[in-house]
């Protein structure tokens, strides 16, 4: 009797086993195609904005990184209409973008311009 109860136990650890692995390796085909396009999408983005060799911090990374950012939380927000907490992230984000924008005007009105002109804003 013993026997046939820790039988019944092994069965069922591998069957839970089994169960997560498909449910990780398909969690895993769903999600890395995003994973490795967000980043490719970054570094393609980094490489048309850059200022400089290295470059991943000036202004028009910055901006051009935010807007790619608040693109893609729009197009969520079209399907997701209820999500408060991602409208509260885009709200924070297209302030931050903003802050960038007034402080790339008040420094250099040329590369706001050109930024502006690239990214196809409206200022």
């Amino acid at each position: 009797m013993i026997g046939l109860r820790r039988q019944k136990f092994i069965d069922h650890q591998n069957l839970i086993k089994t169960y997560c692995d498909l449910a990780s390796s398909l969690v895993k085909s769903l999600f890395m195609d995003t994973i490795v396009s967000d980043s490719f999408d970054k570094k393609k983005i980094i490489e048309e904005f850059k200022t400089h060799q290295g470059d991943t911090g000036s202004p028009e990374v910055q901006i051009a990184l935010l807007s790619e950012r608040i693109k893609k939380v729009i197009s969520h927000l079209k399907e997701h209409d209820h999500d408060s907490h991602s409208r509260r992230g885009l709200l924070s984000m297209v302030n931050k973008r903003r802050r960038l924008l007034n402080y790339l005007v008040k420094t250099d009105n040329q590369r706001y311009k050109g930024l502006i002109g690239k990214l196809g804003l409206s200022k």
